[in-house]
């Protein structure tokens, strides 16, 4: 500095500059102070957020909402106006409430750190003070804490930073995006106590997507409309691809739909859909009457651009919301009724599979230029894409579905209370239900389940019934005092049939937590079976016949011994008075479920 520098204007600078860089540093979020290279540890994220909060008490407020296998606190941050950071406070100031969550799979973070700078700008930075005038932000910064701090540089090979990224499954190795309806991790349960509380109006949960190499850097899902209460997939369509995403291109962007590749050697044979379930977020969304949002960051995209991405994505999402605010809000009260009326229809039942639509639609993709050559190492074909080639193509889309299996929906369903896994989980999402307090005989239908097979290879830790089949069945029987009656006359329907119901894929049935039913406890010994066969072969002619064409058209049957003495056994009085493959959840027309409530205790 010039030796002539005025002394008075030296001081004043002195005095001043260190407010301004003060600031600066504070409200440079970590991923930005590491110019986006690296991404922050929990701990640093939580020292951000705690100063911001306290910085903005009417604004920001930061809670724990659950302790991870490992013993972290999960944080989630409520952001408002008005000081309308409690659920009633919210919904008495007419608020949707909007539930954005990252790092479910921790890798995949662009959301934490997008996240942060979105509530710098909107509480102290004034670049955004009208974020949430019309609405209530719940955001988790990470979701699997756990996965977040089992970081490396070598989680993620597809993905193009930051250097060090988060572990997919969490310290149990569960991928909690696979774990909405089962709810094994302890993550989850605090996640359905958070969602129990809230009961959010929109879903956004944020990823970061594997798959081919295109120009967008960002792609979006939402479920299918028949998978939605009409009011939400009417909303969806209005607000996502009308308004939520052409303002985000307006920001500098480009996106798509999500791109679920038919053939992954060759994008122009079209897209189809990735087959969401309840499993997933916004399949489970969609199964609680809620609208859904599944954001994708292109992985080869850099680091930075896939944050302010998220970031944009985020505030057109807001400024959505707050456009019209009493839509979102109608949607959602407009669903619940619809959900807790489908069971006094005639013959009621509603989808649980679907399946894609033959008819196609086309569809412009992004791209760039792409070589197959092949390859000598896997005998497949090696697919490289030269990205300073861009390119589009006209391609086939199939990514709508249409319903396929139906399931029954009842007055109402009757668990005995020994089945506590059942109930557990009915606990864990909140559902209503009553509970008998005397013995009540009544007419049911039990689902009588027969040749059941399972998949091979674990999958999260359940190897899943495959399949089985289903033989509806009237019958009477006697439901102990205890037995827990759930109506299905509520808002909670749908999530209770695929919970419950057997043809449902993610029904607790299907995750195996009754595999117990298919097992028979009483056997016979082959020397008795011998007996056995012999007199029921005398007393039924027909039954000889049917033993006699099994042995000439399964080999395998005929090599076996045991089976063919289990022929004759699960045939027997012996066997079907053990009632394997007899479904314990049973299904009550309206007037056994008026016969069931007579007698109940809350």
């Amino acid at each position: 500095m010039p030796a002539t520098f005025p002394a008075r204007l030296l001081l004043a600078l002195i005095a001043v500059a260190p407010m301004t860089i003060h600031a600066k540093d504070t409200w440079t979020t970590p991923a930005e102070a590491y110019g986006f290279h690296k991404t922050p540890s929990y701990a640093e994220t939580q020292a951000f957020l705690r100063r911001l909060a306290m910085a903005s008490p009417d604004t920001i407020r930061l809670e724990t909402f659950g302790t991870t296998p490992e013993g972290r606190p999960m944080t989630v941050v409520i952001a408002a106006t008005d000081g309308d950071l409690t659920p009633e406070r919210a919904r008495a100031a007419g608020k949707p409430i909007v539930l954005v969550q990252a790092g479910i799979h921790p890798g995949e973070i662009e959301g934490k750190d997008a996240g942060l700078m979105l509530l710098r700008d909107f509480a102290k930075m004034g670049r955004l003070p009208h974020l949430l005038e019309h609405a209530v932000l719940v955001y988790i910064p990470v979701y699997s804490v756990d996965g977040h701090e089992n970081s490396g540089p070598y989680f993620r090979i597809n993905q193009n930073g930051p250097e060090e990224m988060g572990f997919r499954g969490q310290s149990q190795y569960l991928n909690l995006n696979r774990d909405y309806v089962k709810a094994d991790a302890p993550e989850t349960r605090a996640w359905l106590t958070l969602w129990n509380a809230w009961r959010p109006d929109l879903l956004v949960d944020i990823h970061t997507t594997d798959g081919a190499d295109y120009q967008y850097d960002l792609t979006w899902y939402a479920e299918d409309a028949h998978k939605l209460p009409p009011s939400i997939a009417a909303w969806q369509a209005k607000a996502y691809a009308n308004d939520v995403m052409p303002r985000y291109e307006a920001f500098g962007h480009l996106a798509s739909p999500y791109l679920e590749f038919r053939d992954g050697r060759d994008i122009t044979k079209g897209i189809a859909n990735f087959g969401s379930g309840p499993r997933f977020s916004t399949g489970y969304a969609a199964i609680r009457n809620r609208a859904g949002l599944l954001i994708e960051t292109h992985m080869l995209k850099s680091y930075e651009v896939r944050v302010r991405a998220t970031y944009d994505v985020l505030r057109s999402v807001f400024e959505t919301v707050n456009r019209d605010p009493a839509a979102l809000l109608k949607a959602s009260r407009d669903a619940d009724a619809w959900a807790a009326a489908q069971s006094a229809k005639p013959d009621a039942a509603l989808p649980v599979t679907f399946k894609e639509d033959p008819r196609s639609k086309p569809f412009t993709l992004k791209g760039y230029a792409f070589t197959q050559t092949a390859s000598d190492i896997s005998g497949d074909t090696w697919v490289r894409y030269d990205p300073t080639i861009k390119k589009t193509y006209a391609i086939q889309s199939w990514n709508d579905l249409l319903p396929d299996v139906t399931a029954p929906l009842p007055a109402a369903w009757a668990i005995p209370p020994q089945w506590t896994v059942v109930i557990e989980r009915l606990d864990a999402h909140g559902i209503p239900y009553t509970r008998t307090t005397a013995a009540t005989h009544v007419a049911v239908t039990q689902d009588q389940l027969s040749q059941p097979t399972w998949s091979e290879k674990p999958f999260e830790g359940h190897h899943m019934l495959k399949d089985v089949t289903i033989s509806p069945t009237p019958t009477t029987v006697d439901l102990p005092a205890g037995t827990v009656i759930v109506r299905a006359d509520q808002a909670d329907a749908v999530l209770v049939l695929n919970l419950l119901d057997a043809r449902a894929p993610d029904s607790l049935l299907r995750w195996g937590y009754l595999d117990a039913i298919f097992e028979p406890k009483e056997y016979g010994e082959p020397r008795v079976l011998e007996a056995l066969a012999r007199e029921m072969l005398a007393k039924d002619p027909s039954l000889k016949a049917a033993f006699d064409a099994r042995l000439h058209s399964d080999p395998a049957f005929a090599a076996s011994p045991r089976a063919r003495l289990s022929f004759f056994f699960e045939r027997s009085p012996w066997y079907t008075a053990q009632k394997v493959g007899a479904y314990p959840i049973l299904r009550l027309d309206a007037t056994a479920r008026q016969a069931a409530l007579r007698s109940e205790a809350r």
